[in-house]
């Protein structure tokens, strides 16, 4: 059974019902048609309404960089004292940024192996190794992350306190990026079979297109 996106809103606030609308989450299932073995989506993007925006930095960098990761609310900064805190396994941060003069020791630690499987490895593929690390941290702080497991992408889409317009425009943008992240793939043919929205306590609800407000709607979203 499919249901519109105020349907699905609607039994999952019942759901919901006496918990603290700022700490629920609505997430966001998007799952697959992939050939086995293909490359996995992996991203990075900024929803119209950010889900959350006190992620914990943790920044490599020294001097200068240091100090103005540390004024652009960096938690964890520094080079030698983060590398020991990492091998001790106190991973207690959700993005790591490193500053490009650092990026070398970081490198020669080997500590990739423990960052790596945890996404948060610091990459100039995905824009975490930088030469600002104060502006790289109000750029990447808003933004949210997602990789493909198992042929479905999760991200959390909402908090339960946003208005249906907030959450339409989200899924929307983020099904429009996931979109691009598959039409670039090369040589490897991926769809989107279902998308499914579910909240922190709930059942997940599968979309049926209509993902606008009521009031807005005119024809279904088509994939």
């Amino acid at each position: 059974m499919q249901f519109s996106l105020t349907e699905a809103m609607r039994y999952i606030r019942a759901m919901e019902v006496g918990r603290d609308p700022i700490s629920v989450k609505y997430d966001l299932a998007v799952r697959l048609r992939t050939p086995k073995s293909s490359p996995i989506i992996r991203n990075r993007i900024r929803l119209p309404t950010p889900v959350k925006t006190d992620k914990r930095v943790c920044v490599i960098a020294e001097g200068e960089q240091a100090e103005a990761a540390r004024q652009a609310g960096a938690a964890i900064v520094g080079t030698d004292a983060v590398f020991e805190r990492i091998r001790r396994g106190n991973l207690d941060f959700e993005l790591c940024i490193a500053h490009e003069d650092s990026y070398g020791a970081l490198l020669a630690t080997k500590l990739a192996k423990v960052l790596g499987p945890k996404g948060l490895m610091p990459s100039v593929k995905f824009g975490t190794v930088v030469k600002n690390t104060g502006a790289a941290i109000r750029d990447l702080v808003g933004k949210s992350d997602y990789k493909e497991r198992l042929a479905v992408v999760r991200l959390p889409i909402g908090q339960l306190r946003f208005t249906e317009a907030q959450l339409a425009e989200n899924i929307k943008t983020f099904l429009s990026h996931l979109r691009r992240d598959i039409a670039a793939l090369d040589n490897v043919t991926k769809t989107i079979h279902e998308v499914v929205l579910s909240s922190t306590h709930s059942s997940g609800f599968s979309l049926n297109g209509w993902i606008k407000p009521e009031a807005t709607r005119g024809a279904p979203e088509s994939e």
